[in-house]
């Protein structure tokens, strides 16, 4: 099986390339999805979590409070630190299974989407990476569509590698500049390889 990790900065499109993929019968796992899934109410995660950075990350109802978490981790390097130590193993347990998975039903390709590929050194466990780039303006006004203020952006940036170094690590480069036929077409480039 051939093992694709897919990549790129906040807000440049990768899901919208992982969305294309599945279209494409490419089985994909969300490393995104998975963070949601070990910080689960009754989760050894979430425990350890609100033991690590108090009583105010989980909500009345017993969920994770993300924006409350995010602007502790988003401001704060070490604490992002500790976030990543806590949820970082368990989704790559989570991925390696369902990789694994994968392999035993033979299926040819497979791609994670992983946000911080190069930063977690998860590149060392796939086949070949995807890097989802855009420019810096299309990227900022994708993000302030989600509501973000100005600073909750860069803090956002910030926490990953430049997008630039992204680019240099990467096996493949897709150009998300355009319509969904046009990214599209750059992974069938990639697929067809």
């Amino acid at each position: 099986m051939k093992l694709f990790g897919l990549t790129g900065g906040v807000g440049m499109g990768k899901s919208a390339a992982a969305q294309i993929l599945a279209e494409r019968g490419i089985p994909v796992v969300d490393t995104d999805l998975l963070a949601r899934r070990v910080v689960e109410p009754g989760q050894p995660a979430l425990k350890e979590i609100q033991q690590t950075f108090g009583n105010a990350v989980v909500a009345p109802n017993g969920q994770l409070s993300r924006s409350a978490l995010a602007d502790i981790v988003f401001s704060d390097p070490a604490a992002r630190q500790k976030l990543e130590n806590i949820t970082h193993p368990r989704i790559r347990d989570l991925w390696r299974a369902e990789a694994g998975a994968w392999r035993t039903q033979g299926i040819p390709k497979g791609c994670v989407v992983i946000p911080l590929l190069f930063e977690t050194s998860a590149d060392n466990e796939l086949d070949a990476t995807i890097c989802v780039a855009c420019s810096a303006a299309t990227q900022m006004k994708r993000l302030q569509q989600r509501g973000w203020s100005a600073e909750q952006i860069q803090r956002r940036i910030a926490a990953q590698f430049p997008i630039e170094k992204k680019i240099a690590k990467a096996n493949f480069v897709v150009w998300n500049e355009g319509s969904l036929e046009i990214l599209g077409a750059q992974l069938d480039c990639i697929l067809d390889r």
